[in-house]
C-alpha cells in the first residue's frame, strides 16, 4: 500500500496538469479567433434558420431585396458563409420563404377580423409593421414559383379575404362577390402601398392611418339600410 499511493498521486498530478494545458490551449484558441474576428455561432443552433431570415429582412427595410447577399447574411449571423444555402439553397429560395412567412402573417391577422372593414385595417396594419414581408410578397418575379408553402400561403390570405367579404350582405357590396373582393383588396393594398412609399403624408398628415382607411372603406362598402 505505501507504493501504490505515492504511484496514484503521481498519476493525479500528471492528468491534471495536462488538463491544466488543454484548458489553456482552449482559452488562448477562443481568445486568439476572439481577436481576428472568426469566432462562429455553433452551425447547429436552433435559431440559425430565424437569425438569417431576421438580417435579411433588417437588410430589405432599409435598403429593399436587391441588397440581400447570402454572405452578408451569414458574416450577420455570424455563421460559415454556407449556412444560409444550408436552409434556403439560394437567394430566390430566401425571398420565397419571406413571402410565405408574410401570407402567413397576413393570413392570420385577417383570419382574425370582425368584419371587412377592420380586415382592411389589417391589411394596412400588417403592411406597415411588417414592411420587408410586404416588399417582397407581390414581387413574383423575385420568388419561386410553385413553391408549396409559398403557395398554401398564399390561398390562405387570398381565403380570410375571401370570407370577410363574403360576409358582407349583397346589397352592401354588389351581386359579384369576386368582384367585391378585388376591389377589397385593391382598396388595403393600394393604401398600404401608398403609405409606406410616403406618398399620402399630405393626405394623411398627423391622422392615424387606419382610422383614414375606416373612412376610405365607409365610402366604398356601404352598409345596407335598415
Amino acid at each position: 500500500m505505501s507504493t501504490a499511493k505515492p504511484a496514484k498521486t503521481a498519476g493525479t498530478a500528471e492528468t491534471t496538469a495536462e488538463s491544466s494545458s488543454e484548458s489553456g490551449e482552449t482559452a488562448r484558441s477562443a481568445e486568439s479567433a476572439k481577436a481576428s474576428g472568426t469566432s462562429r455561432r455553433p452551425y447547429h443552433h436552433g435559431d440559425l434558420r430565424r437569425a438569417i431570415l431576421t438580417a435579411a429582412l433588417d437588410v430589405i427595410a432599409v435598403d429593399g431585396p436587391s441588397a440581400l447577399s447570402l454572405r452578408d447574411l451569414a458574416r450577420r449571423a455570424g455563421v460559415s458563409h454556407a449556412a444560409p444555402a444550408h436552409h434556403f439553397k439560394d437567394r430566390t429560395g430566401l425571398l420565397t420563404a419571406i413571402a410565405a412567412e408574410g401570407f402567413g402573417l397576413l393570413a392570420g391577422a385577417i383570419g382574425e377580423a370582425a368584419d371587412l372593414k377592420d380586415a382592411g385595417v389589417r391589411y394596412v396594419r400588417f403592411a406597415r409593421e411588417h414592411p420587408a414581408h410586404f416588399q417582397v410578397m407581390f414581387a413574383p418575379e423575385l420568388l419561386r414559383d410553385g413553391d408549396l408553402e409559398l403557395t398554401t400561403a398564399r390561398a390562405l390570405a387570398a381565403d380570410a379575404l375571401s370570407h370577410a367579404v363574403s360576409a358582407v350582405p349583397a346589397e352592401g357590396r354588389g351581386p359579384d362577390a369576386r368582384l367585391a373582393g378585388v376591389a377589397a383588396w385593391s382598396l388595403a393594398h393600394g393604401f398600404a402601398t401608398l403609405l409606406l412609399g410616403h406618398n399620402l403624408d399630405g393626405a394623411v398628415s398627423e391622422r392615424d392611418p387606419e382610422e383614414v382607411f375606416r373612412a376610405l372603406a365607409s365610402m366604398l362598402f356601404q352598409a345596407p339600410a335598415e
